[in-house]
């Protein structure tokens, strides 16, 4: 807020003020107490003779934030256990804010508690959102900003076609109450956040896609950020089995892989399908590239068999932090390295840290699945991430 000033404006007084440091948000009274018009105003400023107004010169900078008994560090604690039940069926706390609070993201907005609990029960009739919060952190003297992950499956549409947002929620305080008095949301994945968004909807439609993904285990990964361009995601670890390969886009040593869990293990053990199939390049020309296929997970490395075949192994792959592109259609070599080229761009722009080579994961059976819902990602790991 350093440095922003407002000058020559209209002020009237006003007998609440929702404080926030992107907004003031005037809550109005049935009536307003009566104040004479100080008579040293008239006829001088503005160039105004007989309709002169009440102006003042004010600069925020220069002002004391308002008295308050408001403990900002108790709301900041109450949101990180109330605001994990905003989709559950106990549901946030509403006596927590004012009644004629200000909800508003890209394409919804309301302008009270009743409104704001209707738009939650519409969504989790609709689209069971998941909501994941990553931090709560105060951000002004009546401010408190959050960062969440919230994933949705679309019920209504046949393939349930899965919504992700990522983003932060800007709360303001009412100091002469202590509730929360606005609360509106900024997605990581468009520009123009202002309501009403038309950017906004097309990122919903265009999540609206159909990518057929396989009902089978896939390695657990927590979604920290999504953008217009890819997603931001944290890999808990997993075990695959792994052999040598061609290309990204190949099939060499496929058959190895996928024999060692139908049986052609030192156990003759079978051991249940997974999805993606991942082929990985460790150096930036391609030129070394494994293919593995994920173990399930419950599974570890002392209680799995041996190969049977000296070209496989079995590698735990370590927590990591990845960035996604999903893509359909047929993922023939050139294809993946255009998506891994465009990926690797986008990440150097937007500041982060690629670490070189990437991996291709196919989730179907293309020779079963028709090409524009196959499911394919390009992964490359960061070096780091920081959620700001």
């Amino acid at each position: 807020m350093a440095g922003t000033q407002l000058s020559d404006q209209v002020f009237r007084p006003i007998p609440a003020v929702c404080v926030s440091l992107r907004r003031l948000t005037t809550i109005k009274p049935n009536k307003l107490p009566f104040h004479p018009r100080p008579k040293a105003l008239k006829h001088k400023h503005l160039g105004l003779q007989n309709h002169a107004k009440w102006a003042v010169r004010l600069s925020l900078v220069d002002q004391s934030p308002p008295k308050s008994t408001v403990d900002v560090e108790r709301l900041v604690g109450f949101l990180y256990e109330d605001l994990v039940h905003l989709f559950d069926d106990q549901g946030i706390d509403r006596t927590a804010y004012d009644e004629r609070v200000t909800f508003r993201d890209p394409i919804t907005k309301h302008d009270s508690i009743s409104g704001y609990l209707l738009n939650i029960a519409f969504l989790k009739t609709v689209f069971t959102p998941k909501f994941q919060l990553h931090w709560v952190k105060q951000s002004g003297p009546y401010e408190i900003t959050t960062r969440w992950t919230m994933v949705m499956k679309f019920i209504p549409l046949p393939w349930k076609p899965e919504l992700i947002f990522t983003g932060t929620s800007v709360m303001g305080i009412n100091p002469e109450t202590g509730k929360f008095c606005s609360h509106v949301d900024f997605w990581d994945s468009i520009k123009k956040n202002d309501y009403f968004s038309l950017e906004g909807l097309l990122d919903v439609f265009k999540q609206l896609r159909i990518y057929k993904t396989p009902d089978l285990e896939t390695p657990k990964f927590e979604i920290l950020k999504r953008t217009a361009n890819y997603e931001v995601r944290k890999y808990s670890p997993f075990i695959v089995v792994e052999g040598s390969a061609d290309k990204l886009s190949g099939s060499a040593g496929f058959n190895d892989v996928t024999g060692y869990i139908f049986g052609k293990n030192s156990k003759m053990e079978k051991i249940p399908m997974t999805t993606p199939v991942f082929t990985e390049a460790s150096d930036a020309e391609f030129s070394k590239v494994s293919i593995k296929v994920c173990l399930p997970l419950d599974k570890d490395l002392s209680s799995l068999p041996d190969p049977n075949a000296e070209t496989i192994s079995l590698k735990k792959m370590e927590e990591g932090i990845a960035a996604v592109l999903k893509f359909s259609g047929k993922p023939t070599e050139d294809v993946v390295r255009e998506k891994e080229k465009w990926l690797r761009s986008s990440l150097i722009r937007d500041g982060l840290k690629p670490k070189t080579g990437c991996m291709l994961a196919r989730y179907n059976d293309p020779g079963r699945t028709w090409s524009f819902v196959l499911r394919n990602e390009v992964l490359i790991w960061l070096e780091e991430f920081t959620l700001d």
